[in-house]
């Protein structure tokens, strides 16, 4: 397996040797090794099953490693306590797969939610957010209201409310059609050139070649539980 690493900059995220099995299981991630260098931009791929939400969940001590070690902006996830977990998960914006909300709250409402649990005030910069992702006029509608690209615009938003340093989206594409995917990609690459660093997991390589002449990309693949790189498969 070939070990992938960027030199010369500190990892915001770092695997060494990490492997992942539940409890009574086969391991499902094994010998992973990556630096993620502030300011990337990672697709992770692989077949359904292979652990692309396992190692996202990882990447934010959602799971702790069963071997190897994660590090999280220079500490070892191991020995984190939970108030170090919660700072370190403002750095971190994720995008879940399933996009869950809390349905009797606005859309308005639930991208403040973040700010709302830290007690930061909430001000101009969600109503300038919502307009950056295009839901200006549907911050008052409530999540079952919205389509499947709204959601995920949405759940976009509330993943960087906080603005973190970090962006994980597992399969923010997934449910939605090809010219909303494109608008959900430009967002993720307008992110990127802000200087946060994004992970995005997908099994859409359609997406990953659309990405490639608009931002600088590194691809990851999942194969047999390890990590590889596929960029010159792609």
């Amino acid at each position: 397996m070939r070990r992938i690493r960027v030199k010369d900059e500190q990892a915001v995220i770092e695997l060494r040797d990490t492997s992942y099995s539940y409890r009574g299981g086969e391991p499902l991630l094994q010998g992973m090794t990556l630096q993620v260098a502030p300011g990337s931009f990672h697709f992770l791929t692989g077949p359904s099953g292979a652990g692309k939400s396992t190692l996202l969940k990882l990447m934010y001590a959602e799971l702790q490693a069963t071997g190897g070690a994660v590090t999280l902006f220079g500490q070892d996830s191991r020995v984190m306590d939970r108030n170090a977990v919660a700072d370190v998960r403002t750095r971190i914006g994720v995008v879940h797969q399933d996009c869950q909300f809390l349905d009797h709250l606005s859309i308005a409402d639930n991208v403040a939610l973040p700010l709302m649990v830290q007690g930061k005030p909430v001000g101009s910069d969600l109503h300038d957010l919502l307009a950056w992702v295009g839901l200006s006029d549907r911050m008052h509608a409530f999540p079952p209201e919205l389509s499947g690209g709204e959601r995920q615009r949405a759940a976009l938003a509330r993943a960087v409310i906080l603005s973190p340093d970090v962006i994980l989206a597992d399969e923010p594409t997934g449910n939605i059609d090809w010219d909303m995917s494109q608008r959900v990609l430009q967002l993720l690459v307008e992110l990127n050139k802000m200087g946060k660093t994004v992970m995005v997991a997908t099994h859409d390589i359609a997406l990953i070649r659309a990405a490639k002449p608009q931002v600088s990309t590194r691809i990851l693949r999942i194969s047999n539980k390890r990590l590889q790189s596929a960029g010159a498969e792609l």
